[in-house]
């Protein structure tokens, strides 16, 4: 059952949810946290957003550096046009924009490239990886803080993604064709496997404390 068939209501409720951090501690205490990535959005950096849903993410990162450019980058055109909307209202369509577009698309290189808690919907994960290594630049992925293992009983934190993914996001991957099916569950070692079939040597989990999520810089 695919986001197009779930509607509006998932698609507003999945936005709603992660806005709050996208607007806050993305920007202020997550990314300064990575000297690196922080520098280079201080530096008028070009960023990608790959999975961008209705642009919180994006807006977020170009309220909190105000020099950067952002593209955000995302197939689902109902979620494009909410993005630019809030762009719009956010102030900040000057410095972001929105393709209803594949990244691999993208003109040129990024200095960097994110992919916010899309990875594991997505139906061929490989194909996208391998497009932000073509992109350039830092690339870091940002999904959620499953157990490194699985062990039972899950903690709670794993039995609610657990819902999510037989609920909303492994039946997302699962209707399209050749889907690998990783649903929300995507353990450090899946996506490590996904890095290096895409053309990363690795991949380094990075030091953000967050309940939910788990951030990782793709190593080339």
């Amino acid at each position: 059952m695919s986001w197009a068939q779930h509607g509006a209501d998932a698609r507003e409720a999945q936005a709603a949810a992660n806005r709050p951090m996208f607007l806050g501690p993305l920007g202020r205490e997550y990314l300064p946290a990575v000297p690196d990535v922080d520098a280079a959005l201080r530096a008028a950096a070009r960023v990608a957003d790959v999975g961008c849903g209705h642009g919180w993410s994006a807006i977020g990162i170009a309220l909190a550096y105000p020099e950067v450019t952002v593209d955000g980058f995302d197939l689902d055109a109902p979620s494009i046009e909410a993005a630019r909307r809030n762009a719009r209202e956010a102030g900040v369509a000057d410095r972001v924009r929105f393709h209803a577009a594949d990244a691999g698309t993208a003109d040129g290189t990024f200095d960097v490239v994110f992919a916010f808690e899309c990875i594991h919907d997505l139906p061929d994960p490989v194909a996208v990886l391998r497009a932000m290594h073509g992109l350039g630049g830092t690339v870091v992925v940002m999904d959620e803080r499953v157990a490194e293992t699985f062990t039972a009983p899950g903690d709670e934190i794993e039995r609610l993604m657990y819902s999510y993914s037989l609920l909303c996001c492994l039946a997302d991957g699962m209707a399209h064709e050749h889907s690998v099916g990783t649903g929300t569950v995507m353990r450090p070692g899946t996506l490590r496997g996904y890095a290096r079939a895409a053309g990363f040597a690795d991949l380094e989990v990075l030091g953000i404390d967050d309940d939910f999520f788990r951030f990782y810089r793709l190593v080339r």
